[in-house]
């Protein structure tokens, strides 16, 4: 047995001996023994996936685990990318996770299910049928779906979260099922090698593809399905929100990646545009929505819509590249993509887990009702700090690097491809130019108004830190994020590998362009210039500030004191500037209740603003549908009264048709 395969075993083993182990132990010892245990089964899948793209591979098979196709798993480069992530950020998570499981979290369902959810998103990349692929996708599905419902008990919008959840991830799991069982059905078995060889006429491929991009794409959460993100992941607990948006909806791309590039070998240029599309659409509403929102968590929720939104882009962009014969430049561009995952999955983890802190401390996730938690929580505050900093692609932060690739294999593709990708190529540039922006908004917005403001509420002026195991987690989050952003020399041509479409020659040339990018882009260098001009620029300022020490009263309070929380910027009013700019998209709905005295209507006595930015694709996809079962059901009412006549009657008409129809056919 290789190294590759012994680790992806104890992963396994681990997190089942953990779930196991969970219920038997007693309360006070329950978030210890699972927050370990999952995240040595992370550190376990980590060493395999690490192992895999190193050079070994495992393949192992139990014929009568499963009816009709048995269980099988085989690990290439592509699938150990993916294991690396998880894998990182279940240690992440589970270390976090004992300082962080209190109340119901602590009880035995969501301890014993925290482990489950890990092990099966280290099967997903790695199941080589589609009766393997199916079920274990299942196994994810049911257990986060259990864990966002872990404190319903104290919220009401849990329940709600967790509607929304079950049947978006269902409805795209039969859209999985559906796309496999018509591919399957074309070739000599269902692995993923008979599938390879399928004899498909080009509207059965279409058909394939459209449905499982479909299908994948929900659970990436990319528009028009990305509804339950925002929801769900705000509604779970902080480290399971982790888990789903830093490894959970990067099994989405693998899906996509998988099918579309390996079972299907590629397809026609209107598939990569259309991926192109959603993925440039997503980012552009996902970061809109996150620059308008004042709920941290639901924030990071549509900031991970918008990064799955980039790596779809670059997905696009390879299959573009790759349908005109491109092949380095299509190598490049997923290889983009696929850093993109990697850094996404360290700055989420560590930004989600900043987020649970914060509520951990103060009890609420309302920027407007946060600030000055910079004293009582320096560290959270640098970590996230240093998160927002890596999500805000510049420099040196980790999306900077891959979104700065992914730029590069743009504008280099722009003379290959003809008409289509001379069109697509700059409005796709144009895409990450616009939401690099916005990210930049959003997260000073979330930093400065949620840590450096003053206070305003008693939860943020009784805040407090968090405990050492959950800074731990933060910590080994953000020593990842510095990594992949400060040295990502050391992890490109791993991705280069992963990003071969099976073609060697075309992932040694993609392993040297990205490692001859790397060198160009030198962050080390640009991190130190960076720094170096920080420390003149603070010296500076110190020494202006004691020039002007002696001076009684500040100029800029004009004389009236130091500045109070009613004073300073708030998540609201700080976003209505680009709330302005981008009117027509969002369409803000406001509200202004204005009070006046009895005594005199001339004299105000309050004033009271509100305002609430829908999410337009909801408005007008969901509801219409939601709206049609509901007048649905209100007919199924009248059909349904409760007289027996009347049921006897549907079933003697019942029968009647059923008679006559076969009579007539046969």
């Amino acid at each position: 047995m290789t190294a590759a395969a012994a680790g992806f075993a104890l992963a396994v083993a681990l997190g089942a001996l953990t779930s196991l182990s969970t219920v038997a132990a007693s309360r006070r010892v329950r978030p210890v023994v699972g927050g370990l245990g999952t995240a040595l089964a992370g550190a376990a899948g980590l060493a395999s996936g690490i192992a895999v793209l190193s050079g070994q591979s495992f393949s192992v098979s139990w014929q009568g685990l499963l009816p009709l196709s048995g269980v099988a798993f085989t690990a290439d480069p592509l699938a150990a990318l993916f294991l690396v992530a998880t894998g990182g950020v279940a240690i992440a998570a589970g270390i976090y996770g004992i300082g962080y499981a209190r109340d119901d979290l602590a009880s035995r369902p969501p301890q014993a299910v925290f482990p489950l959810f890990v092990v099966a998103m280290l099967l997903v990349p790695v199941a080589s049928t589609v009766g393997t692929l199916l079920v274990c996708w299942e196994l994810m599905a049911l257990a986060s779906l259990a864990l966002v419902l872990a404190e319903h008990r104290r919220r009401d919008e849990v329940a709600s979260a967790g509607r929304w959840y079950a049947v978006m991830t269902h409805l795209g799991f039969l859209a999985i099922l559906a796309g496999f069982a018509v591919l399957a059905a074309h070739a000599p078995a269902d692995s993923f090698d008979g599938l390879r060889q399928a004899h498909l006429s080009p509207h059965i491929r279409d058909l394939v593809f459209v449905l499982t991009l479909a299908g994948f794409s929900s659970k990436a959460g990319i528009l028009p399905l990305h509804a339950w993100l925002p929801r769900a992941h705000p509604e779970a607990p902080s480290h399971v929100s982790a888990l789903m948006s830093a490894a959970m909806v990067n099994l989405g791309v693998y899906g996509i990646v998988r099918t579309g590039f390996d079972l299907l070998g590629g397809g026609p240029r209107w598939w990569w545009l259309v991926t192109l599309t959603l993925g440039a659409l997503s980012a552009i509403h996902g970061m809109l929505q996150a620059a308008m929102g004042t709920d941290l968590k639901r924030l990071l929720g549509y900031s991970t819509t918008e990064n799955m939104g980039l790596v779809l882009v670059g997905v696009g962009a390879a299959g573009l590249f790759s349908a005109t014969g491109h092949r380095e430049l299509a190598g490049l561009a997923l290889a983009a993509a696929l850093f993109h995952v990697l850094g996404h999955a360290a700055f989420k983890t560590l930004l989600f887990l900043a987020a649970g802190s914060v509520l951990h401390g103060t009890g609420t996730r309302d920027l407007d009702a946060l600030g000055g938690l910079r004293r009582p929580m320096p560290w959270t505050t640098a970590l996230f700090g240093a998160g927002a900093l890596a999500a805000s692609a510049l420099p040196p932060g980790t999306a900077f690097v891959s979104e700065w690739l992914l730029l590069q294999a743009l504008v280099h593709g722009l003379p290959a491809g003809g008409a289509p990708t001379a069109i697509a190529m700059p409005l796709a540039v144009a895409s990450i130019a616009l939401t690099a922006g916005l990210a930049v908004a959003t997260f000073v917005k979330a930093f400065g108004v949620g840590f450096l403001a003053r206070p305003r509420s008693e939860g943020a002026v009784r805040a407090h830190e968090s405990p050492p195991t959950m800074l731990i987690g933060m910590g080994l989050a953000a020593a990842v994020a510095v990594v992949l952003a400060l040295v990502p020399s050391l992890v490109l041509p791993a991705v280069g590998r992963a990003a071969g479409l099976g073609d060697p020659a075309a992932a040694g040339l993609v392993t040297v362009r990205l490692t001859a990018v790397a060198g160009s882009l030198s962050p080390l260098l640009l991190t130190a210039g960076l720094l170096g001009a920080t420390v003149v620029l603070v010296a500076a300022l110190r020494a202006v500030g004691a020039r002007r020490a002696r001076q009684a009263a500040r100029l800029w309070d004009c004389g009236a004191g130091p500045l109070t929380a009613r004073m300073e910027y708030t998540a609201t009013s700080f976003a209505e500037p680009l709330q302005r700019v981008f009117d027509d998209v969002v369409r803000p709905e406001t509200d202004v209740d204005v009070s006046h005295y009895e005594e005199s209507a001339y004299l105000v006595s309050a004033v009271a603003y509100r305002r609430k930015v829908p999410d337009r694709i909801e408005r007008r996809f969901y509801r219409p549908v939601l709206d049609g079962v509901a007048r649905w059901g209100q007919a199924g009412r009248w059909l349904a009264n409760g007289s027996v006549h009347r049921y006897l009657g549907y079933g003697f008409y019942t029968v009647v048709t059923v008679l006559i129809v076969l009579a007539v056919t046969r």
